[in-house]
């Protein structure tokens, strides 16, 4: 490494590589179809203490590769999207105005758990409006997480109307702010990432069923597992930026991989028939309104491009209709959540083919699915 790179590399904050995660394929996987196709609508991540959570959702946004943005907006408005620009920056295009460009990393922003909703979703002040008769807006975390990652920690702690909010900016993709007769809104289009432990209490379901994917987990039981994982995390408290440079090769693969699926997912086809048995596994389970479909259908399509094809196979859909359809089954808010028993089951069923005895076997011992990915 020259000194020039090392300097630029220390300057920055190094983050535990995502490639160099031992193990929670579910979690790995579900993170990364979301960053393909976010409107899959974020991932709830449920699972013990101490297993790596906000170590892997850190890691995730480091890897993503640098993004165009509006030079100095605090939006992080996207210079060709409209649906991704604020009003200030749409209204300057139409004026013919030169807009300044500029390349910035993913935002991770961080929710803390007492945040109140000026907080997140920014104030207006009303002073400065009636004084000077401008919209002095003070922009909240909503704003800046714009086309990045929200990251919720505890999520099954924070008020239950502060999460509403949360997930009506991801599924609309805008935030308004109203005060006094003044309405501001902003475009708020982000990975809605939340996790916390089961034993502090569930989220309503109501709340579940907006999570686009639910992913479990566990901490690993295997001692050579556990042992190559300290071993791993010791290595990058030691010597942060020679562990990173290792994995280089790895990350910059993984994000090529990444800029391809986004570019593929268009081009990806699901089968008629294909999406019609989706439908009917939901409709067997139960599931209520047709989230549970359109999820299961974009996951299957952001799969396919991940891994480089246009055709979704019946694997495809296999290997994520757990993750989108388990924590839509409760009808009973103290009933837990199915760990996917049923939902195989259903799929089984439905495609008339048995999941393999290695699946149904790893499953069992630690909750996690094959991904296929490195």
């Amino acid at each position: 490494m020259n000194p020039t790179a090392q300097s630029t590399a220390s300057a920055r904050r190094v983050v535990f590589p995502f490639t160099a995660i031992v193990g929670q394929e579910e979690m790995k996987l579900a993170l990364l179809l979301n960053v393909i196709d976010p409107k899959i609508g974020g991932v709830m991540i449920m699972g013990d203490r101490g297993t790596g959570k906000s170590t892997t959702i850190r890691a995730l946004a480091d890897l993503l590769p640098e993004i165009p943005v509006v030079a100095n907006d605090p939006f992080n408005s996207d210079p060709s999207d409209p649906d991704l620009m604020s009003d200030e920056v749409r209204q300057k295009l139409q004026q013919g105005e030169e807009i300044p460009i500029a390349h910035k990393k993913v935002q991770m922003v961080d929710l803390p758990l007492g945040a109140t909703e000026d907080r997140v979703c920014g104030t207006i002040d009303i002073e400065k409006a009636l004084s000077e008769g401008v919209k002095a807006f003070e922009p909240g975390l909503l704003a800046k997480a714009n086309r990045g990652i929200l990251y919720v920690d505890e999520v099954n702690l924070l008020d239950d109307h502060l999460v509403d909010v949360l997930l009506d900016s991801a599924a609309s993709g805008w935030n308004t702010v109203e005060r006094e007769g003044i309405s501001i809104r902003h475009p708020a289009r982000f990975v809605l990432v939340g996790s916390g432990n089961p034993e502090e209490g569930e989220l309503r379901p109501q709340l579940l069923d907006r999570f686009g994917m639910h992913a479990e987990i566990h901490t690993v039981k295997e001692p050579a597992l556990r042992v190559q994982i300290v071993e791993q995390r010791s290595e990058f408290d030691q010597n942060p930026l020679e562990f990173t440079e290792k994995y280089k090769p790895q990350q910059e693969a993984l994000q090529e991989q990444i800029v391809n699926a986004q570019e593929l997912l268009p081009k990806v086809n699901l089968d008629y028939d294909m999406r019609v048995k989706i439908s009917e596994i939901c409709s067997e389970l139960d599931v209520d309104g047709l989230r549970g479909d359109i999820v299961s259908n974009r996951a299957a399509i952001a799969l396919t491009a991940l891994e480089g094809r246009i055709e979704v196979t019946v694997d495809d859909i296999r290997r994520v209709i757990t993750l989108c359809l388990r924590h839509r089954l409760r009808k009973d808010p103290l009933e837990s959540i199915d760990s996917g028993y049923k939902v195989e089951k259903a799929f089984s069923r439905v495609f008339g083919v048995e999941l393999s005895e290695d699946n149904a076997a790893q499953k069992n011992s630690t909750g996690q699915v094959k991904t296929g990915i490195r």
